[in-house]
């Protein structure tokens, strides 16, 4: 069944005649005649009655009643299918790492989603190597993450670096010095995140270069709980930047002396589906934009 010819009879009803409908649609008599007829031999019944009025018939009342809606969800629908292809719409999978989940990314999203608005997005919250299997499942369509494993079938575009600092309580015996070194951090409690986190491992790795005498660590499972951990004077720790914004009351924060202590980040998809299309892409360029850190 034609939607052009649903639009023509419903034209037809709403005008009271062929002419008057033609003239809307900016038609020729003939072609709504075509296909009022074409409308007919499709349904086996005649719908309008002609004459110097036209009249519905029995079947015609009928059909208009139900192709009236019929006609609004065609409508929509190619709209949608419009809207997908330009990538204006659709629904985006998208997967981050903390702290980027809490402190970048809300206004990053505000912004994009009044940008375009028919296009949804669902976040997921978890590690990198969580985030790249959800990829290769097929779960995610992109992911703003930590560098992968090598030898993956992902690919990966830094974008940014994150920055951090030791944070601790104001009366902390390391409070008085401008710049902490890795070194001056033994025979102090450090909070650090789960095995997993790659911030940690980069912390492990400047910390081991440091010295050898073992660390006394606590376990806390969130990167975006440790400052509050350290607010209640548990020890210290190692965190972005960006989570401290502001610090909380009661803490300092420290640079490292001696130490570049940062964590790449970046934009990571599908090999096979780079360069991202439709509404990923849009969002993809749009992360790009916004977080893409200037050669220095």
């Amino acid at each position: 069944m034609d939607l052009k010819a649903l639009k023509t009879f419903q034209m037809i009803v709403s005008h009271g005649g062929f002419n008057r409908a033609a003239e809307e649609m900016n038609y020729a008599q003939s072609t709504v005649t075509m296909q009022i007829q074409k409308l007919e031999s499709d349904l086996g019944v005649q719908l309008i009655e002609r004459g110097k009025k036209i009249r519905l018939t029995e079947a015609g009342r009928l059909f208009h009643e139900q192709s009236v809606q019929i006609v609004k969800d065609l409508e929509q629908l190619q709209s949608r299918v419009a809207d997908l292809q330009l990538g204006e719409a659709g629904h985006i999978r998208l997967g981050v790492t903390e702290p980027t989940a809490s402190c970048r990314l809300p206004g990053i999203m505000g912004r994009f989603l009044s940008h375009f608005p028919k296009i949804q997005i669902s976040v997921d919250i978890a590690s990198t190597p969580v985030l790249g299997e959800g990829l290769l499942r097929g779960d995610l369509d992109l992911a703003l993450c930590s560098p992968p494993e090598l030898g993956t079938e992902l690919y990966y575009e830094p974008l940014f670096t994150e920055k951090f600092v030791l944070l601790m309580p104001e009366g902390h015996p390391l409070a008085g010095k401008p710049a902490v070194h890795p070194e001056d951090i033994r025979g102090h409690r450090l909070l650090i995140t789960a095995k997993n986190c790659p911030y940690r491992k980069k912390l492990e790795i400047i910390l081991q270069e440091s010295g050898r005498t073992p660390l006394d660590t606590m376990e806390i499972g969130s990167m975006s709980a440790l400052k509050f951990y350290v607010q209640s004077g548990l020890g210290v720790a190692l965190v972005p930047v960006t989570m401290l914004n502001p610090a909380p009351e009661g803490t300092v924060a420290r640079p490292m002396d001696g130490a570049v202590i940062g964590m790449t980040c970046g934009l990571l998809c599908r090999a096979s589906d780079y360069p991202l299309k439709g509404a990923g892409g849009k969002l993809y360029s749009f992360l790009k934009e916004q977080l893409l850190e200037p050669a220095e």
